[in-house]
């Protein structure tokens, strides 16, 4: 079996690196392009880095920011729609992983109309022409968006989020600015961050995980649990430093594994939790990693291990099942000291069954490298409970 790596073409990194969206369309012939932002950034002025820099080189840009904080289907068809009115030629998508997930369905379902419905994306999707030609800025330090061959979207109808997972969404140019974080909230700077730190330990330790997925996850690790907590202190402190920057690589490091190698239990309990209590992806994730960690030890004990030793601990003399337990200490220690919440408000026994078979019928679900049953699922959910 054939391992397969999907990256972006282009990717840029650093302060001051929006600098190159104009040249990337003008080289191109795009003189008119769709951007897909957030209103809170459009608010204040996020997006603005960008189009300021648009409307200077001559582009003409249409603005679509309905996107939603869990865009739904009809986001996207109200996107589609907006889309073909504007005559627009590209996208170029502006903040965190709504607005790129957004114009990710967007770009698909316009050059692939069989797919309007777009509950026929779910899983692996097998549209057969690339997305619109797209640009995406992350303005969060977690999702890797920009990066990654997946999208999320929600069903309010079926009270689901469910996972695309293609190859003709990924963004052609990323372009990963810490400037255009610099407006992150402590509050989103912890949990995009714990997201990240999710996607590289679930990545390595999923099924298909191989060495050079591998090797992006560890340096992930390494990166994210080194610096998030500066990047919190930056957050809170509203000054700027090293934290953000290191931040916005680590999770582009996560995006470029476990974009191509999948995810696990993790995700696709945090995915149920989303769709039913609204809560914020990346804190549903935090709360659930050390808890899915120990689930799944019994299988990937010695990556644990190696998770441990990414994250800083010194496990000299130590066995591996208790390095193991240290990487699970770690990530804790790491999800408290950013004041990740531990339990999961409005969860409830009554719910437990629908969650456990939504879990458990998610598109991340398949790459956990342990099995799960309803009732062990059940348990796991038990542990955020209040």
């Amino acid at each position: 079996m054939a391992n397969r790596i999907v990256l972006n073409t282009i990717s840029y990194h650093g302060s001051g690196a929006i600098k190159e969206i104009p040249g990337e369309l003008s080289r191109r012939g795009y003189d008119h392009v769709f951007v897909s932002s957030d209103p809170s950034l459009v608010k204040f002025g996020v997006t603005n880095k960008v189009t300021d820099l648009l409307d200077a080189a001559g582009i003409k840009w249409s603005l679509y920011d309905e996107v939603k904080p869990n865009p739904t289907i009809q986001n996207v068809q109200d996107g589609v729609k907006a889309f073909k009115e504007s005559g627009a030629h590209a996208i170029v998508a502006i903040g965190g992983g709504s607005a790129m997930d957004t114009a990710k369905a967007i770009g698909v379902i316009v050059n692939n109309p069989e797919f309007a419905d777009v509950r026929s994306l779910e899983g692996v999707a097998p549209t057969k022409k690339h997305a619109v030609f797209t640009i995406a800025v992350p303005t969060t330090a977690g999702t890797a968006a920009e990066v990654t061959i997946n999208y999320v979207i929600t069903d309010p109808e079926k009270v689901r989020k469910f996972v695309c997972v293609d190859t003709n969404d990924a963004p052609e140019v990323a372009v990963i600015d810490p400037d255009m974080m610099a407006s992150m909230p402590a509050g989103l700077t912890a949990s995009t961050g714990m997201d990240a730190l999710t996607h590289a330990i679930e990545g390595y330790t999923t099924k298909a995980a191989w060495e050079l997925t591998d090797m992006f996850h560890l340096e992930a690790i390494k990166l994210i649990s080194h610096h998030l907590r500066d990047a919190y202190a930056e957050a809170k402190s509203g000054k700027a430093g090293s934290g953000r920057e290191a931040m916005a690589l680590g999770q582009y490091i996560a995006g470029m594994g476990f974009s191509n190698v999948g995810l696990g239990i993790d995700h696709s309990m945090a995915h149920t939790l989303s769709a039913h209590y609204d809560t914020p992806h990346g804190v549903a994730c935090a709360m659930l990693l050390p808890i899915a960690m120990e689930f799944n030890k019994p299988v990937v004990t010695k990556r644990l291990g190696d998770v441990a030793r990414a994250m800083g601990v010194d496990t000299t003399g130590m066995t591996d099942d208790q390095a193991a337990d240290a990487a699970i200490v770690a990530v804790k220690q790491l999800s408290e000291d950013v004041d990740i919440p531990k339990t999961c408000k409005g969860l409830v026994e009554e719910d437990l069954d629908q969650l456990a078979k939504d879990a458990l019928a998610d598109a991340c679900y398949p790459g956990n490298p342990r099995e799960a049953t309803p009732e062990q699922v059940k348990d796991l959910f038990r542990k955020i409970m209040a």
